[in-house]
């Protein structure tokens, strides 16, 4: 006997399930339902179609076959009904329907043997002043998208404030300020941009590149209100005024879940949807998926949250094997993730440090920058990996970076993210199995250096120096107690020794065993070279000979990036 499979919301998780239980029971009957008339597109690619870089909307909604994946398409191609314009308004789970109501007003009661609720979020408002103005969008679905598409290619955007700087606003930055020179800038709450999902030295990266490209940041600074008079001309925040044609809502996300609470399905704190590892709801015949439900965090054990495209596809695909009598599982997420920011990429995955200190870890971050690939290789860039750990257990609970797009910074994120759920130690990180050529990474490959760098730190055997540490030591370099001992060859290090003579001091490491008596007895030592290897080095050899006070500082490559500024081209 034929099942009647019922799925509430068409955009990733809803089309994956009732494509892959179609694959496998060829005689159930699948209703796919949407209120929206435009179903099925990659809404994580919205960014891209504004800025231009995706050219038409429709590409969005195609598959890599050129097929645009409309109501046609899943009758002819997967056997699959779809309703778009069609809303869902109750769940009854006694008598198994749902009750819909198509564009026209008319009401009707579909009867399901399974369920999918796949109803994803909606962006969230700030109670402020002015919200009611024209030009303000959110990034809520391809029709935000068309609009906001639509006024900056009308010439009439110079000046944009995007409200938020998460994925999307970071995203949404880029898009106005690369393609269409629209003077842009990002207001965010904390004083950070990604906050909680990476360092603020890794942040301060990403942050810096986009200032390059003519973004401005106000961090720690809250919007107290839009100002304008048909159409938005200002923002408002607690710090200043901000002159806006356009304003960008990116101030985060809410579970479209009230259906789901009305038809008394569990839910958790927040609105999410609660599930098991087989991706059921409370009730055994509704599954659920995507970005309203709540799933396991494999780094921490406790209930998280994972709005990705990537993820509601998977789990759309295990929603459809079991509809259709299989027992597959989603165990849970460590929440990978990439941003975009010109020609650079910040990534991650599991816990940053800040999370984990909230989590009650005794958490470190160790930072690691190296070449992506072999160092002699001619086309090499370096790029930055951070990795959280446990002092107590010495277990890795997350990895960042950043590098350039094209550089593999990506993929070695990727492979320690594919570990994290088995609590893996510092160890497995160093000696984690990497393919190496030259022309794509080194023999010792910056996530083996990552770890070891985490095993010697752990040890005891070395010292870093916070970012903010280093730079509140430059700042007072005139106070005569700290020498920065350059361990790099002369040619890199004479620019600085000559810019601040007595306070920055040149020996390469090379020479640093004949030139002992040279290193200064009574002051704080801060080593630094280009990326951390030889001042680390350095940092033995002066243990050895009786230097307690040493300090490995961020490398110089490191230091740029995060935008500090030595200077010395004057």
């Amino acid at each position: 006997m034929s099942e009647n499979i019922v799925i509430i919301g068409a955009v990733a998780v809803g089309p994956k399930a009732g494509c892959r239980y179609k694959r496998l029971r060829q005689d159930g009957n699948v209703t796919l339902i949407d209120q929206d008339e435009i179903i099925s597109y990659g809404g994580c690619g919205i960014p891209y179609f504004i800025s231009g870089d995706v050219s038409d909307e429709s590409e969005l909604r195609s598959t890599s076959f050129h097929m645009v994946r409309d109501e046609r398409f899943f009758e002819e191609d997967k056997g699959v009904k779809a309703l778009p314009a069609t809303k869902a308004l109750k769940i009854d789970r006694e008598s198994k329907t749902v009750r819909i109501q198509d564009k026209n007003g008319n009401e009707s009661d579909l009867p399901y043997d399974k369920l999918v609720i796949g109803v994803g979020t909606r962006p969230k408002e700030l109670n402020i002043p002015g919200t009611s103005l024209k030009n303000i969008y959110k990034v809520g679905n391809l029709h935000d998208a068309m609009m906001i598409k639509q006024l900056v290619t009308s010439g009439k955007v110079e000046k944009a404030v995007v409200i938020g700087g998460g994925f999307i606003g970071l995203e949404m930055a880029e898009a106005l300020a690369d393609m269409w020179q629209i003077e842009t800038s990002v207001v965010e709450y904390c004083d950070q941009v990604m906050p909680g999902f990476v360092s603020k030295n890794l942040s301060r990266m990403a942050q810096r590149r986009m200032e390059e490209e003519g973004v401005s940041f106000y961090l720690d600074e809250s919007v107290e209100a839009i100002e304008g008079k048909a159409s938005v001309e200002r923002v408002k925040t607690n710090k200043r005024t901000i002159d806006a044609d356009l304003v960008i809502m990116a101030v985060g996300i809410g579970p479209n879940t009230e259906l789901a609470k009305a038809a008394g399905l569990e839910v958790a704190p927040g609105g999410f949807l609660v599930v098991n590892d087989h991706m059921q709801t409370s009730d055994p015949d509704i599954y659920a998926g995507g970005d309203c439900v709540q799933i396991k965090n494999l780094i921490t054990g406790k209930p998280g949250y994972f709005p990705l495209g990537s993820m509601a596809n998977r789990q759309g695909r295990v929603i459809g094997t079991n509809m259709a009598g299989g027992d597959a599982f989603f165990k849970g997420a460590v929440g990978s993730f990439v941003v975009k920011t010109f020609d650079m990429a910040l990534a991650g995955a599991g816990l940053s440090v800040q999370t984990a200190l909230k989590e009650g870890f005794d958490a470190v971050g160790i930072q690691v920058a190296q070449f992506d690939r072999a160092h002699f290789y001619p086309e090499k860039e370096i790029i930055y990996l951070e990795l959280v750990v446990d002092r107590k257990t010495r277990r890795v609970l997350g990895i960042q970076g950043f590098g350039g797009e094209n550089s593999g910074m990506f993929a070695r994120v990727n492979a320690v993210a594919s570990i994290l759920q088995y609590h893996p130690t510092v160890d497995a990180v160093s000696n984690l199995e990497l393919a190496y050529s030259p022309p794509f990474a080194s023999a010792m490959d910056i996530v083996n250096a990552l770890g070891n760098a985490a095993e010697n730190f752990l040890d005891g055997r070395y010292q870093p120096m916070e970012q903010d540490e280093f730079e509140e030591c430059w700042k007072n370099r005139d106070k005569d107690e700290c020498v920065y001992l350059d361990c790099r060859a002369y040619a890199d290090a004479k620019v600085f020794e000559e810019k601040y003579p007595g306070v920055w001091k040149s020996i390469p490491h090379n020479e640093l065993a004949q030139r002992m008596d040279e290193v200064p007895k009574d002051k704080k030592l801060i080593l630094v070279c280009n990326t951390g290897v030889r001042s680390y080095e350095a940092q033995i050899n002066l243990k050895e000979h009786g230097f307690d006070t040493v300090s490995v500082g961020a490398g110089v490559a490191s230091l740029k990036q995060y935008g500090m500024d030595f200077d010395t081209d004057k």
